[in-house]
Parts: structure tokens; sequence; C-alpha cells
């Protein structure tokens, strides 16, 4: 699945969803599968939501391939086809590779530039990383 816009203005999941989708999946990560109306009854708890708004977005989500719909006697029953950390995964996978393909050294440049900022842990995963990459070769 393919998430077709990335906000840069935005943090989190918000980069990727809108704001109602990015709290419904929000919900919907931390408690497995649930029913339009256990969603907006957990919205609630933060801001009055309407029950057609949360079924909407559920629904289009389906479309997007983002959650699974199942029946379950005369209720619908939704959950994500990916865990948070694949979800993630898989979007920074795609957009590290399309801004290499796109932009090639400039890109690699900045990453490593970016690495100004990292912690130890996170350079000793990328050394590992590279070593691996490098043996494979």
């Amino acid at each position: 699945m393919k998430i077709q816009s990335f906000k840069f203005n935005e943090r989190g999941l918000n980069r990727f969803f809108g704001p109602l989708e990015a709290k419904i999946m929000d919900v919907l990560w931390c408690g497995g599968e649930k029913s339009i109306k256990d969603v907006q009854h957990e919205l609630e708890k933060e801001k009055a939501t309407n029950f057609n708004t949360v079924m909407t977005v559920m629904n289009r989500l389906v479309e997007k391939g983002i959650l699974t719909k199942r029946l379950e006697g005369r209720t619908s029953m939704y959950q994500p086809v990916l865990t948070r950390e694949e979800f993630v995964n898989t979007q920074s996978k795609e957009m590290t590779q399309e801004l290499v393909d796109e932009f090639g050294s400039v890109v690699v440049s900045h990453m490593i530039d970016a690495l100004d900022k990292a912690d130890d842990d996170l350079v000793a995963q990328l050394e590992q990383k590279i070593k691996e990459w490098k043996k494979d070769r």
C-alpha cells in the first residue's frame, strides 16, 4: 500500500493521514479489531465525533487498503492491514527509495549530514547495516 501524499509540514501520523484518519488509526493500532461504534466511543473521550463521519472515514481507509473489514453478525469489524511499525517501515522505505531514485547522491549526502544529530546507537546500527550490505554485494 502506498500513501499518495506526504505532508512535510505535519508531525507523526498526520504526515500520511488526515487528522481524523490519524486518530482512527491510533485507536485501531492500540486496540486491534473494533466496530465503528467502538472507535467513535474512543474518539469521543477527546472530542464529540459524529458516527456517520467515523463510518465514512473508516470505509475510505478500507478502500485505500489501510484497513480490513469483516462482518460479525450485522456489525462491521475493522482492523489495520499492517501494524503501526510495519506501516511506518513500509512508508519510510518507499519514500527513501523514491528520493534516492529521483535525487541520487544529493539525498544520500543529506542523510549522512543528518547523522550529526543522531545518537550513537543509531550510528552504530547504521554502521552494522552498511557492513552487512557490503558483505552481501
